[in-house]
């Protein structure tokens, strides 16, 4: 079996998109590379690449800096450059049909929309693992586009940024582990934490 995993996060660089509900898989990356202590960020594949070890397997951390649209490409040039298989690449990203501090996982499946997803699709196909984050809905379709190019109010970052925290000690449990190993993982903190 390959040994490297790879964990994205889907985002939008620079300053004014920061904190919006788009860059929830950014935020997700950040939150794990800390939690985990992954080495310093570098430069590589058109985005911010950090590399440590979950469960004994060396695993990547890349924020693609393509903007969202072409997320793909840079995703595709650290997939080929290290040949990890699909199964080994988890992508984290903001997912409307959830209200914040909903998390799921799985394999495949359609883009739902995402942009970010369809350029992940069209450059390294469909058989990697997600991890949907979810952000919750204005309610109207006409205010999509300026909810998740938004910032979160003070209560939902709140709670999406405890989310976060349990998505990143979760984490190792979808290393050599399945989408329900991580799922499972999550809930018993979640519960723990709230009990």
């Amino acid at each position: 079996m390959h040994t490297t995993y790879l964990i994205i996060g889907l985002g939008n660089p620079g300053a004014e998109y920061a904190d919006t509900r788009h860059n929830a898989g950014f935020m997700a990356v950040d939150a794990i590379r800390h939690c985990h202590d992954f080495c310093s960020v570098k430069k590589k594949f058109k985005g911010q690449l950090a590399e440590g070890e979950l469960n004994g397997t060396k695993v990547l951390a890349l924020k693609p800096e393509t903007f969202m649209n072409n997320s793909g490409v840079a995703v595709q040039a650290a997939v080929r450059f290290y040949k990890i298989p699909p199964e080994q690449v988890i992508v984290l990203y903001d997912e409307l049909d959830l209200p914040v501090g909903k998390v799921k996982a799985k394999t495949g499946g359609g883009d739902g929309g995402h942009n970010g997803i369809k350029s992940l699709d069209a450059h390294i196909g469909k058989g990697y693992r997600r991890i949907r984050l979810g952000i919750g809905h204005p309610g109207d379709k006409e205010q999509v586009l300026g909810y998740v190019l938004g910032a979160f109010s003070r209560a939902e970052r709140a709670e999406f940024d405890k989310i976060l925290g349990n998505v990143a000690e979760a984490i190792p449990a979808m290393i050599g582990g399945s989408n329900s190993d991580f799922t499972t993982k999550l809930a018993l903190i979640n519960k723990k934490l709230s009990s």
